[in-house]
């Protein structure tokens, strides 16, 4: 008698999938090229350039900055070079490659704090302005803070002294960060009042935004050295920005961030000790690190929804999925299908012998927030690991470190992502 169910088919799957959502008027998503807030397309004065992976953080400075402002603007988006080849219509623009850059009325601007200081100039700040003294002081905190980010992170072959020194010198920074916290009324550094309802991060919470949620993947992954629990405001902080939907879609998980840094950083650099093996293998194996990775829950009627977008992405995408898995189309098709099954039904089910690979091949793939939002990564990554652990022993796959090529974006660029 079998002990676990049969993969359902592509049409059993299909009857999960969900409604596509509104990407131009409803929640903030990596997918949409263009963002109305409930206006008209004519009334749009914008263009972001931004990354394909949504990973830049540069991009996801002006990225919320837009999306908290509700500035309509429309998107067009670029290969890094980590990922592929940039496209020549963007060097022809550019010439440097550099992202963002923004187009407002006609005007080309690149580096994002100039391009934040341009689009105050033309749509007012978002909570007290770049220029402010008190701004300027907290940006260059930012910067005295990814500096001991880097020394710790990026420096080969540290010995036990001077890793001490290094996480010392982080320690500090981060303690500057929460005393500047601590004198704030609520959970943000710059708090800014949209409506009479709604209190929203200003500007210069925008600025450590990108960074804070970078250190805290690698130092846990790399270091075994978790910020949200060391650091009870700076966790508080992320707490408040994960309510808020714009700050969701843009949100990545540990597991993207991990790995997507060394070819970006020029290495990352572990510090093996129990904790950094603990963190790092559930990162790995797609569990996570639940409320010390995000406090973001779903809270709607239907618990099953963040698994259903999951699927929704997946058979958007089925068949360039298949073709590019290692196993080929025809091998993958029903342990990706037993994967999804294990998912939505939380039941175990069999793969196909001989098939771990592949399944651990795509959860190293999935890109968050590019592919889909970090509930529903953590869900199919999970499942993926599950379903691979039947065929096989858990073990880590190969992924490069030198640049992320394995995730080019030009066999998906023919479908609206």
């Amino acid at each position: 008698m079998k002990n676990h169910r049969d993969a359902m088919s592509w049409e059993e799957l299909d009857k999960f999938v969900i409604k596509e959502v509104d990407r131009a008027n409803g929640a903030t998503n990596s997918y949409s090229n263009l963002r109305l807030f409930g206006n008209s397309e004519k009334d749009i004065q914008v263009t972001l350039y931004r990354d394909n992976h949504a990973w830049c953080p540069y991009c996801q400075k002006i990225w919320l900055w837009l999306e908290w402002k509700q500035i309509p603007y429309q998107i067009k988006k670029v290969t890094m070079r980590c990922y592929g080849r940039k496209e020549d219509w963007y060097l022809k623009k550019v010439p440097s490659g550099m992202l963002p850059a923004l187009e407002v009325n006609g005007k080309l601007i690149t580096e994002s704090d100039l391009i934040l200081l341009t689009l105050e100039e033309v749509f007012g700040s978002l909570g007290v302005s770049l220029g402010n003294p008190q701004s300027i002081k907290l940006r260059k905190l930012e910067r005295r803070l990814f500096s001991a980010w880097c020394q710790w992170l990026c420096t080969p072959r540290l010995s036990n002294q001077q890793e001490e020194r290094c996480k010392e010198i982080f320690n500090q920074e981060a303690k500057n960060l929460e005393y500047k916290l601590q004198e704030t009324k609520g959970p943000f550094l710059d708090e800014s009042l949209i409506d009479k309802d709604k209190m929203l991060p200003g500007v210069t919470d925008i600025i450590f935004v990108p960074y804070l949620e970078r250190m805290s993947a690698s130092l846990a992954y790399y270091k075994g050295f978790n910020v949200r629990k060391e650091f009870p405001l700076i966790n508080k902080w992320f707490e408040a920005l994960e309510k808020l939907t714009e700050y969701q879609g843009t949100q990545g998980d540990f597991h993207t961030h991990a790995h997507d840094l060394p070819p970006q950083m020029g290495g990352c650099w572990k510090n093996s000790n129990p904790m950094q093996e603990e963190f790092s293998y559930a990162i790995d194996t797609g569990v996570g690190l639940g409320g010390l990775e995000t406090s973001w829950k779903y809270e709607g009627d239907d618990k099953n929804l963040p698994k259903k977008y999951a699927l929704q992405r997946v058979i958007k995408h089925r068949k360039t999925l298949l073709d590019l898995n290692p196993l080929g189309p025809k091998k993958f098709d029903q342990p990706l299908r037993a994967s999804l099954t294990t998912m939505l039904l939380n039941e175990p089910c069999h793969p196909n012998p001989g098939s771990a690979n592949g399944l651990r091949y795509l959860r190293d793939r999935i890109s968050v927030p590019r592919d889909m939002n970090i509930l529903s990564a953590r869900y199919f990554r999970n499942a993926l690991e599950k379903t691979a652990q039947i065929d096989g022993p858990s073990i880590r796959s190969n992924i490069p470190t030198r640049n992320r090529f394995d995730q080019d974006p030009i066999p998906f660029k023919n479908m609206d992502n």
